[in-house]
């Protein structure tokens, strides 16, 4: 059953409590009564080059499951018990999704930015106190290998790096050659180097020990990573199994074909994605390690999903954008859906894009605290495009606003911080460290997301900015702090805000405003190539850095934010209304209560409005006629 209105996810809510609901306690149960069902119908596939007729791997529901076994069992013949760690520094592979299902199964699985540094990489093992790493063998092309061994180096908990060798997926002559060009594998560590494939495939195809009796921590997933310590959350097993159960009751059954060409890494793929599959027994295609950034996936995305028979698509705005660039150029007609998330899709694209492909354009929001899933418009109902539609069945949210006498609920279209009850949120126990979840409830409850929004009258979500001031870059988190200490490092720097000026492609890219010291002489220039040196993430990195003569302070003298995301809106407005020719300009920006931040624009000539529309509604931020 899908969904047309909020009424529908009420009458299901409706039905019973969900901790009245039969579904699986535990991860595991849930793929063995789907493998049960579904034994021999594909589960899960995946190709290491792009191409719609190259090689291509595809387990069954009775493989996948009798190779998380092998994993679990692995994993506990390496004293991980229900309380200990596994980290997984890889790519989209087979093994990446048969680990991470595995880790979760013996004990608690700890999925890794492979992108990140090593200083960040080796971090996060030392706050998970992991023991045991998954990660790839040396390969072409790819430093995953030797920023791994640099991060268990300074990890002395790790006693056991399981590598994966990517050349099983090559085909002759290309795998004859790799071990001519392979890197040197790096051992420069204490840990045990094994073979991951040769070691599990020692194992039983059953489980080797009890199951898990019920509910507990299962996976610790990190958010951001720009700075030196990201937080780390806590999943249990009920926040996966719940978001499995919503891909299974309102999107997939056993006979869609999604399209996943996102990073196993992150909890879009990994538990709206995975674990919908494995409740339902629909079948995944994972393509190209790097998935949508893989070599030729744009180039080859629609023969591949005509290839795979694709019916539904998992994408984000970036994405979209990227594919909205080549020609639809093959039979696409069995793909009914795409499912967007990490950001609003802005409203020229999403036309584009339902036209062009004739598929209905699914945006949702989650957030690693709350193990994922929150909201989605309905696949069958009113789409109000810019909204993340209406909350799931079973997830209360609640728009809050502080006032002198405490927390209050807001009324209809009242803009508070958006703050969330569901069964994947770990109420008071969020975050690994103590001290992170603090002051992050309502009501001892409600986690507050730091994001700022508004329920309409019809029971729409709408996110209208954020209470924290994060940039994110195409659902990348970056921290603006980063930005703004390697800035102040520099002696001409007085001040420095960081924040996320608009982007066609990306969402938005960090930019950062200065003021000087007194006599300080630096241009933005200089500073760009400052920051090339000082800010430790590629991603975080200031596309553009402008001197102002006085940043904009509140009254106790902090950087005021606000003013200087609009000063950025009319920048880059401006710009490319002026590259397209277009004899109009953004003369303000003003701060509705409803929409947040409003380009007004006015003409300066003729002007074609449809080509002034296409031009700022690549953008996510609205624009409208000044008065």
């Amino acid at each position: 059953m899908t969904f047309a209105t909020r009424q529908d996810v009420l009458d299901i809510e409706n039905e019973k409590p969900w901790d009245e609901r039969d579904v699986p306690k535990t991860v595991y149960k849930m793929l063995a009564e789907t493998t049960g069902a579904f034994p021999n119908r594909p589960a899960i596939s995946y190709q290491i080059m792009s191409g719609p007729t190259d090689k291509a791997e595809t387990l069954t529901w009775q493989q996948f499951h009798d190779q998380v076994a092998q994993a679990a069992n692995l994993f506990r013949s390496l004293k991980i018990g229900e309380n200990d760690v596994v980290a997984l520094v890889m790519p989209n592979t087979l093994e990446t999704a048969i680990a991470t299902i595995g880790a979760m199964v013996a004990g608690i699985a700890n999925p890794v930015n492979p992108l990140l540094e090593p200083e960040q990489i080796g971090a996060i093992l030392r706050e998970t106190n992991a023991k045991v790493v998954v990660t790839l063998r040396a390969f072409p092309k790819t430093d995953i290998a030797q920023k791994t061994a640099e991060a268990v180096r300074h990890a002395p908990n790790v006693h056991t790096v399981l590598e994966v060798d990517m050349n099983r997926y090559l085909t002759p002559p290309k795998s004859w050659i790799v071990p001519l060009i392979r890197p040197k594998n790096p051992a420069n560590h204490h840990a045990d180097l094994k073979n991951f494939n040769a070691e599990m495939a020692r194992q039983p195809k059953t489980l080797s020990f009890e199951d898990s009796a019920g509910d507990r921590v299962a996976a610790y997933f990190h958010t951001g990573g720009t700075t030196g310590m990201p937080k780390v959350a806590q999943h249990r097993y009920s926040g996966m199994v719940y978001n499995g159960w919503l891909g299974h009751r309102l999107l997939f059954t056993e006979n869609d074909s999604v399209m996943c060409p996102l990073p196993l890494f992150h909890v879009f793929a990994c538990h709206v994605i995975l674990m919908a599959m494995i409740k339902s027994g629909a079948h995944v295609v994972f393509p190209t390690p790097a998935g949508y950034r893989g070599d030729g996936v744009f180039d080859n995305f629609w023969k591949l999903c005509e290839r795979w028979k694709t019916t539904f698509v998992i994408t984000v705005p970036t994405a979209v954008a990227a594919l909205m660039q080549r020609k639809v150029d093959a039979d696409v007609s069995t793909v009914k859906n795409a499912f967007s998330g990490s950001a609003p899709m802005p409203m020229e694209l999403f036309k584009r894009f339902e036209s062009a492909t004739g598929m209905a354009v699914i945006e949702g929001y989650g957030l690693t605290e709350a193990t994922c899933l929150v909201s989605c418009n309905p696949p069958t109902g009113e789409k109000k495009v810019g909204s993340v539609g209406v909350p799931f069945p079973h997830t209360d949210v609640k728009i809050i606003t502080a006032t002198d006498n405490g927390p209050m609920e807001c009324e209809p279209d009242q803009i508070g911080e958006i703050c969330i009850s569901n069964p994947g949120v770990f109420s008071g126990n969020t975050y690994t460290e103590a001290a992170k979840n603090a002051d992050l409830y309502h009501y001892n409850e409600y986690l507050r997301t730091g994001d700022l929004g508004r329920i309409d009258e019809d029971g729409y979500l709408w996110i209208t900015g954020r209470a924290k001031d994060l940039i994110i870059r195409g659902g990348h988190n970056i921290d603006p702090a980063e930005i703004e200490e390697a800035l102040m490092a520099h002696s001409a720097v007085a001040m420095a805000g960081a924040i996320g000026q608009p982007d066609a492609h990306a969402g938005e890219i960090p930019c950062a405003y200065v003021e000087l010291v007194d006599g300080g002489d630096v241009d933005g220039e200089t500073l760009l190539e400052h920051c090339k040196k000082h800010v430790h993430e590629r991603a975080a990195i200031p596309k553009h850095i402008e001197v102002l003569p006085e940043l904009p302070k509140t009254a106790v003298g902090k950087v005021f934010k606000p003013d200087l995301r609009k000063r950025a809106i009319t920048r880059i407005y401006n710009a490319e209304l002026d590259k397209a020719g277009i004899a109009a300009q953004v003369t303000e920006v003003t701060d509705d209560k409803k929409r947040g931040l409003i380009a007004k624009v006015s003409k300066s000539g003729d002007v074609d409005e449809a080509a002034l529309s296409q031009t700022l509604g690549q953008f996510t931020r609205p624009w409208e006629w000044a008065d």
